[in-house]
C-alpha cells in the first residue's frame, strides 16, 4: 500500500499523484485519461481505454472432445472476453457443430466469421442490457417448478413430463453462465457495476444464489431422470414424497424473498425464517427413508437417491439465506 498526500491547486481543485510504478505498468502517461469511479466512500481508479471490447484467441487445435471443447467456449465466455477467435490449422465438420451448439447455450452470443482456419463468436449485447436481477428471478422460477414437476413425474410415472424436467436444465444452466459472466466482469470492470446498477457486493451475493439455483435444478434433473427407472409411487410413500418437495421447496423459496428484498428486517426475519425449516425437511427425510427400507432393494436405493436429492435443495436454501444476510448486514 502507498500513501500520497491531498493538495490543493488553483484554490479549489484537490490533487493527488498516482504511483509511478502503476502508471508505468499500465501505460498511464502525461496525456493519458483515467476513469474514476465512486462506490459510497471509495474513489476507484483505472486507465480508459479506447477500445472497450475485451478480445481474446484460444487455440483448438486437437480439441476434439465435445466436452473439452464445450468447456473451452464456456470458459472464455464466462471470463468476459467480448470476441472470442478459436483458431486451428484447419477446423473440422465436428469442431463446427460443437462450437455452434456451445454458442446457442450462452446468452449474447453468436457467430460472426467463420473461416477453414477461425471461427470469430462475439457478445452481442452490452454490458447495461444484462439484467443480473431478472435473470435469478427467472432462475428461481425454472429451477424449483422443475422440481415440482420432477417429483410429479416421479409419483405418476410421467416420461414425457420427465422428459420436459431435463430439457429445462438447458435454460438454467444458460443463465447461470450469463450471471456468472457479469459477476467475473464486475470484478474486472468497475464501469460495469455502474451499468448494471448493483455493488459489488450484491453482484457477488446473486452470484453465489445463482450458483445454489443452478445446483437445484441439477437435482430435479436427477430426480426426473431416476423417475424413469421406477414405476408410479403410491399411497403413503406418495404422500410423504410430495411432502418433502414442499417442504424443501419452501427453503429457497423464502431465501429468494429474502434475497431480494431492500428492507433488511425483512430480509434478516424472512432468511432465518427460511433457515429453521431445514430440520422439518431432515424429520421428513428420515421418515421416508424409514418407508422405503421395506421396497425391493433396487427401488428402495432409487427413492434413498431422490430423498437425498430433495434434502439437499433444502440445503440449498440455506446457503441462500445466509447470502441474504450478508447483503442485510449493516457495513463497516
Amino acid at each position: 500500500m502507498e500513501t500520497r498526500k491531498v493538495q490543493v491547486t488553483g484554490g479549489s481543485t484537490y490533487t493527488v499523484s498516482l504511483p509511478k510504478d502503476w502508471a508505468t505498468s499500465n501505460d498511464v502517461s502525461a496525456g493519458s485519461v483515467v476513469e474514476f469511479h465512486a462506490e459510497e466512500d471509495l474513489l476507484l481508479l483505472a486507465p480508459k481505454h479506447d477500445e472497450d471490447r475485451v478480445e481474446g484467441a484460444l487455440d483448438i487445435d486437437g480439441l476434439e472432445n465435445p466436452h473439452e471443447l464445450t468447456r473451452a467456449v464456456m470458459t472464455m465466455y464466462v471470463s468476459g472476453f467480448d470476441v472470442i477467435q478459436l483458431e486451428a490449422t484447419r477446423i473440422t465438420a465436428e469442431q463446427r457443430r460443437i462450437i455452434r451448439d456451445a454458442t446457442q447455450g450462452l446468452v449474447g452470443l453468436e457467430v460472426i466469421e467463420e473461416t477453414s482456419d477461425r471461427i470469430v463468436l462475439q457478445d452481442l449485447l452490452d454490458s447495461s442490457e444484462l439484467s443480473i436481477h431478472n435473470a435469478i428471478t427467472r432462475m428461481r422460477l425454472v429451477s424449483l417448478t422443475m422440481l415440482s414437476d420432477a417429483v410429479e413425474a416421479l409419483i405418476e410415472d410421467d416420461d414425457d413430463l420427465a422428459a420436459n424436467v431435463m430439457q429445462r436444465d438447458d435454460d438454467v444452466d444458460r443463465l447461470w453462465y450469463m450471471v456468472s459472466r457479469v459477476f467475473r466482469t464486475v470484478l474486472r470492470n468497475p464501469t460495469a457495476a455502474n451499468e448494471i446498477g448493483f455493488p459489488r457486493e450484491t453482484v457477488f451475493d446473486y452470484q453465489s444464489s445463482a450458483r445454489q439455483l443452478e445446483r437445484i435444478a441439477d437435482h430435479a434433473t436427477k430426480i426426473a431422470s431416476l423417475s424413469m427407472e421406477i414405476g408410479e409411487i403410491s399411497g403413503d410413500t406418495a404422500d410423504l414424497l410430495r411432502q418433502l418437495e414442499s417442504e424443501a421447496t419452501t427453503v429457497p423459496e423464502m431465501a429468494m424473498d429474502a434475497l431480494l428484498t431492500e428492507d433488511s428486517d425483512e430480509a434478516v426475519e424472512q432468511a432465518n425464517d427460511a433457515q429453521s425449516r431445514i430440520p422439518a425437511v431432515d424429520e421428513t427425510a428420515r421418515d421416508i427413508d424409514s418407508k422405503v427400507r421395506k421396497a425391493d432393494p433396487e427401488s428402495a436405493q432409487i427413492l434413498g437417491r431422490i430423498v437425498d436429492s430433495l434434502s439437499r435443495t433444502a440445503d440449498y436454501g440455506g446457503n441462500i439465506a445466509e447470502s441474504a444476510l450478508q447483503k442485510a448486514a449493516p457495513r463497516p
